[in-house]
């Protein structure tokens, strides 16, 4: 990992009429880590997000996003940053191949070159042999996959993802964590996780923050948030554990 800054806000804040959603942010994300943003409904999680990829302005503070502040130039900030949400959106009457083809063209990615990048991310999400499958027969876990490889079309060297893995089975959940991991450690890209799904947070994260009413409330890596929260010097604990405790604090 490098010690590159990829996200990186000063005081941040977003207040809708007297309501604080995000309470003076101060974060760095590095190059190359898998990053876990934590917090309940309502946290600020969401419009920290909004704001990191230029969908809505500070209301003071300052954010850059690959060296781009995300309200000035939110062009160069999406031509470098890949987004999936939880509910990922496909032509369910076009197959995977088709899909991924038209993203490319509205990123204005060449046939040429668009081609061989979607046989290569198709193969690395386990997706091959279904892409000429049309995406409305596709399961949770196939378009979540999909979801990945629309991603990873355009080369980002950032990457927000929204609970990858709700909806999914064992297997898919298993899948899709491996795929994470791999994107960050064989290919240097970033990864912005946002889950309640702590155990999973856990297995994958390099660090994490955790954000309660508007405020982030802890970060740093999960070994050391519990020996200052609980304690404990060995892998004795949980995330839930720790998550909990700054919870009931808050």
């Amino acid at each position: 990992m490098k010690d590159q800054i990829v996200v990186e806000t000063e005081e941040l804040t977003k207040k809708y009429g007297s309501k604080i959603a995000v309470n003076r942010l101060n974060l760095k994300i590095k190059e190359g880590e898998v990053f876990g943003f934590l917090g309940p409904n309502g946290a600020g999680k969401t419009t920290s997000l909004l704001m990191f990829l230029g969908l809505t302005e500070p209301t003071s503070g300052k954010v850059e996003v690959l060296g781009f502040n995300p309200a000035r130039d939110p062009f160069r900030v999406k031509e470098k940053v890949g987004y999936l949400p939880e509910n990922v959106g496909f032509y369910d009457d076009m197959d995977a191949r088709q899909n991924l083809q038209y993203i490319a063209r509205l990123n204005r990615i060449p046939d040429e070159v668009s081609e061989k990048r979607i046989d290569y991310w198709l193969e690395i999400v386990g997706l091959s042999k279904e892409s000429t499958q049309k995406v409305g027969t596709y399961s949770k876990g196939m378009r979540q996959r999909l979801g990945i490889a629309e991603v990873l079309i355009k080369e980002p060297k950032l990457i927000f993802l929204d609970e990858p893995t709700i909806g999914l089975d064992p297997d898919g959940t298993n899948r899709m964590l491996d795929l994470i991991q791999s994107l960050s450690r064989e290919k240097n890209i970033t990864i912005f996780l946002s889950s309640h799904l702590l155990d999973q947070v856990q297995r994958i994260c390099d660090r994490v923050g955790i954000m309660i009413n508007g405020n982030l409330v802890a970060i740093g890596p999960i070994d050391e948030l519990a020996k200052q929260k609980l304690g404990v010097d060995q892998e004795a604990y949980t995330l839930e554990e720790i998550y909990m405790k700054y919870f009931k604090e808050a």
